[in-house]
């Protein structure tokens, strides 16, 4: 009955993100609709948004990972739930021709949009590749870094999300996420509500929860915290909804690796 449901939660998620996608009016969907200055606030800069392909910004964030990834030149870097690719692109800027940068998503049509933008840019060191963030299409030990934006809150099953994390990390690798996190019980009529999940708002964890779903995965170094100022980001994908949730940094470690003398090693 788990494994149905999960598969309802996101068939329901994947037909709402392919209207996204397809340019669809009157979309539900997270902050749909607050490109441009809708990802200003979530924390990127104006010069963010004028270096990746147009289209590639949909501005369905709740913050900004690339702020706490601290990418290098060179690193393998994964973003879970790609979308039409903005993170991605951005990250490929700051790894270089010697890094590499892998988008999943579980919607068809926006890895067609995000292939089309590589294409359009040229972005050699850039692939997307379609998957669920639960059962990564991506080999064991393989990657550096793992970003997210808003996208763990819309898995039915967040440890798998985290166990993935870990299988496919490098010893020492790290992930630098940003979601909406939960500060207070989440009220019924919202948590059972179709747009709400697909809106980044009734699957979100409380904190506590992630910490420890984080820990069982086999994390270091785990850090999640809230962002105080994100109210007004949480209020233009439901209003109210700023009283219960947060957008939050999450950052943790996997064991192991050569030690760094780089200071972004050592935070």
């Amino acid at each position: 009955m788990e494994t149905q449901d999960n598969d309802q939660v996101r068939t329901q998620v994947r037909a709402a993100y392919a209207k996204v996608a397809k340019g669809a009016d009157g979309c539900s969907v997270g902050c749909c609709g607050t490109t441009g200055s809708g990802s200003l606030a979530m924390g990127y800069t104006a010069a963010d948004l004028a270096s990746v392909p147009e289209g590639s910004d949909l501005g369905l964030g709740c913050g900004n990972p690339q702020a706490i990834a601290a990418l290098r030149s060179g690193e393998t870097v994964l973003d879970l739930g790609s979308g039409a690719g903005s993170d991605c692109f951005l990250a490929a800027s700051r790894v270089g021709s010697t890094g590499r940068v892998i988008g999943v998503d579980m919607t068809p049509e926006m890895v067609t949009k995000a292939r089309n933008n590589a294409r359009r840019v040229s972005a050699a060191n850039v692939e997307f590749r379609l998957g669920e963030i639960e059962h990564l299409p991506v080999p064991d030990e393989s990657v550096d870094v793992i970003i997210s934006n808003c996208v763990i809150n819309l898995s039915p099953d967040k440890r798998a999300v985290f166990r993935e994390a870990i299988r496919v990390l490098k010893p020492g690798g790290r992930i630098a996420i940003s979601d909406v996190v939960a500060t207070h019980a989440i009220p019924k009529e919202v948590a059972e509500n179709v747009e709400a999940l697909t809106g980044c708002i009734a699957g979100a964890a409380p904190v506590g929860e992630i910490r420890a779903m984080l820990t069982e995965a086999g994390f270091d170094g785990i850090k999640v915290e809230a962002r105080r100022d994100s109210g007004a980001i949480i209020a233009q994908c439901l209003p109210g909804a700023e009283t219960f949730l947060a957008s939050a940094l999450i950052e943790g470690k996997k064991r192991g690796g050569a030690a760094c003398c780089e200071p972004s090693c050592c935070t």
